[in-house]
């Protein structure tokens, strides 16, 4: 399998990731002036899962080194694969409830709410069980994330002040969704072994960790998405007849790709985890916040309507991204 080695490598897949995790969002916002997130949602896991089997069968299957994906898999005990199973299943819950927030909200609350909590959280997570990287730079950076999020949500709350759009109820569901975030790539990290040259008995490569990852969002849809399509959060109760009554080739091929893009994210970030550590690689990815907030700020304008003085505000967060995100990286250099 395909094994990267360099920090330098593994810190430029982890922009990869940051940006394919903060840009996936934008086929949402293309596919629901035409249909319900929902229905959007069943095409993104479909294309999750595509990816994860492309790249097992490719970069997982070639190479000198490690495992290959079939011979992995067979060998995996079966306590590893419920581990990156249910690292799915809670990814696919924090992850619907954070599609519901950007369907209130909008990318720019969202994203820097719900995403930089998860950023929080999982460096944490991922460190103890872990420890790559100085302690004190490290949650120095996590703790500007912090700073950014709440300067982020007290933005929103002046915009609410203009619009209809209940800023309670999208700031709790974007919390929530964080919060469980923050804990699903741990369960992925655990199942699989950390050195990747040196494949251990009965753990997962990275490559099959995310295929069973994949398997295991595709497979919780059918409870998490189907209850949000009969008890919406947000809008009118959804059919399964309306996913192929009413969805054209184009509106299911932009929900698979947006499967496909947060996917490669996934797969380089937990590649690169081989070198930068997952703790390392997990944070540098959910710069994705920082990514999604420019995409909602400058692309769909979600602050246009917002009362003046709010600009400083955005300034402020992207600024204390920006150094948080910095600290990160460095944080293996010193």
């Amino acid at each position: 399998m395909v094994i990267v080695q360099s920090y330098s490598i593994a810190i430029i897949m982890c922009f990869i990731t940051m940006l394919c995790w903060g840009s996936w969002a934008n086929t949402q916002k293309l596919a629901s002036k035409e249909w319900p997130f929902q229905l959007f949602y069943w095409d993104y896991s479909i294309g999750v899962l595509i990816l994860a089997l492309i790249f097992a069968f490719t970069m997982g299957s070639i190479g000198a080194e490690g495992r290959s994906f079939l011979t992995d898999i067979k060998q995996a005990d079966s306590a590893n694969l419920w581990s990156a199973f249910i690292g799915g299943v809670v990814f696919n819950l924090s992850n619907i409830l954070l599609v519901v927030a950007i369907d209130i909200a909008g990318m720019a609350v969202a994203f820097p709410v719900g995403v930089g909590l998860a950023l929080a959280i999982g460096v944490i997570t991922n460190y103890v069980a872990s420890p790559v990287g100085n302690p004190v730079i490290l949650f120095a950076g996590v703790a500007c994330v912090v700073v950014a999020i709440l300067v982020d949500a007290f933005a929103y709350s002046r915009l609410s002040k203009t619009n209809k759009k209940s800023v309670t109820k999208g700031l709790l569901i974007a919390i929530l969704a964080g919060v469980l975030m923050g804990f699903f790539y741990r369960f992925v990290a655990a199942s699989m072994f950390e050195n990747f040259a040196s494949p251990e008995a009965g753990k997962l490569s990275p490559y099959t960790a995310v295929v069973v990852f994949s398997v295991g969002l595709l497979i919780s849809n059918f409870i998490w998405n189907t209850v949000l399509m009969f008890k919406p959060v947000n809008g009118a109760q959804v059919k399964y007849s309306d996913y192929f009554s009413k969805g054209s080739a184009k509106l299911h091929s932009i929900g698979i790709l947006g499967g496909v893009i947060w996917n490669i994210g996934m797969s380089f970030s937990i590649i690169a985890s081989g070198s930068a550590g997952f703790a390392i690689s997990y944070g540098l990815g959910q710069g994705a916040t920082m990514v999604a907030a420019l995409w909602g700020v400058f692309i769909w304008k979600e602050f246009k309507n917002a009362p003046s003085g709010t600009n400083k505000y955005l300034a402020l967060m992207f600024i204390f991204f920006f150094v948080g995100l910095g600290m990160i990286i460095i944080s293996k250099l010193v």
